[in-house]
């Protein structure tokens, strides 16, 4: 069901580089016409099969290219392996301060094989420099060192990447792989659940992803290496998160960039040019900072609304905000939107005070619309049987 809302004011290893500078041309060209009509700088379909960029602190999408398409996310798989790491600590499974030294087999197996941080035959290995080392040089290697060394075998590892994938609602991810080498297309994601990880890497565990994710680079074993990131240092803000590439899934990106409070997320895949990869994900993050404004439409704990109940004490729920509503909404808009809400009903009793049970929908002309939980102000109690029989004859008539 959705419910118009009238009066509502507003509040307050390195690929091919084959035709590069054509490409950086035609792509500045673009990226400057865009900006003259407050478009998103983004090369044609072709040339970037997938983008996406959204602000995760609502939820709110800003722009999108085949967001549920699936594709190989190659290295971005790290990003994964990051979180079930910071997870594990979380819950006590797992310490920075533990060492882990690879079986001589694992070694010869991957001893520099693609992106690596070194790691010696003979070195026992903090996870304190093994989550550096795959966090900000790739390190294929360093992944491989962790998951076994936590976990026992690559496969029990993989378990719990997948399990942590499912509990995000990545439905359209699975993960082969703790570094996303090529696995014959086992591993597989999708924009859309990349920004699901994105968030709860950054909003879960943000000392973790502080420390860890977003470095300019990382020394292991005297070797020093930098990090690919084509934002970190280049945009204000950025922090992260991962690069990809395979000759089997082309170059990708997870990138993320905070300002005042407000993180961009965004993904871009499936082009053949670090050039297209490097300025869009660039592109995409500063037209997002620049193009829209924050409109603040409710307060936290402001009621917004009421949806119906059948079989409750009541009749109704009132539906409040758990927190400030901040919308992003094209320059010069913000009286064009549009506010209702959405809820699967009448809603059934009993129902808890506190719980989801509603969505606020804010749309902007040409945008997706931001959606937000509505909560239940008051806690709705189930009926009794005369009760329900005065609710049935009410609403007949209502």
């Amino acid at each position: 069901m959705v419910t118009p809302m009238t009066g509502l004011g507003i509040l307050e290893s390195t690929p091919r580089r084959v035709g590069g500078f054509v490409a950086f041309l035609a792509f500045a060209l673009a990226a400057q016409e865009a900006a003259a009509q407050s478009r998103p700088p983004v090369p044609s379909s072709e040339e970037l099969p997938i983008a996406l960029l959204v602000d995760v602190t609502n939820d709110q999408v800003l722009f999108a290219r085949e967001e549920h398409r699936r594709f190989v996310p190659a290295s971005i798989t790290k990003a994964m392996t990051l979180l079930h790491a910071f997870e594990l600590i979380e819950d006590g499974n797992l310490d920075p301060r533990q060492q882990f030294q690879m079986r001589a087999e694992t070694w010869a197996e991957w001893h520099r094989k693609g992106s690596t941080m070194f790691i010696g035959a003979e070195d026992r290995v903090p996870v304190d420099d093994l989550l550096m080392g795959i966090a900000n040089v790739s390190a294929n290697d360093g992944s491989i060192a962790l998951a076994e060394g936590q976990a026992g075998s690559i496969e029990n590892w993989l378990d719990g990447m997948n399990a942590r994938a499912r509990a995000l609602g990545m439905i359209s991810s699975h993960f082969g792989t703790p570094n996303g080498w090529p696995d014959e297309g086992r591993t597989f994601t999708t924009a859309s659940d990349l920004v699901r990880l994105a968030k709860a890497l950054a909003a879960n565990h943000p000392q973790k992803y502080a420390r860890y994710v977003g470095k300019e680079g990382f020394r292991y074993n005297n070797i020093a290496q930098s990090n690919r990131d084509p934002m970190i240092g280049v945009v204000e803000g950025a922090d992260g998160i991962k690069t990809g590439y395979t000759n089997e899934s082309g170059l990708g990106y997870l990138g993320s960039a905070m300002r005042a409070g407000q993180r961009l997320v965004v993904v871009v895949a499936g082009t053949n040019l670090q050039i297209i990869r490097a300025e869009a994900a660039r592109g995409l993050i500063e037209w997002g900072f620049a193009e829209f404004e924050q409109v603040q439409v409710a307060r936290m704990g402001q009621r917004m609304g009421s949806a119906r109940v059948q079989n409750g004490n009541r009749g109704k729920v009132m539906l409040e905000t758990a927190r400030p509503v901040l919308v992003n909404v094209p320059r010069g808009q913000t009286n064009e939107m549009q506010v209702s809400i959405s809820y699967d009903g009448p809603l059934r009793a009993p129902i808890v005070a506190g719980s989801v049970v509603a969505t606020l929908l804010v749309q902007a002309p040409g945008q997706e619309p931001a959606r937000i939980p509505l909560l239940a102000e008051h806690s709705v109690q189930q009926a009794g049987f005369v009760a329900r029989i005065w609710n049935g004859v009410r609403g007949w008539f209502s």
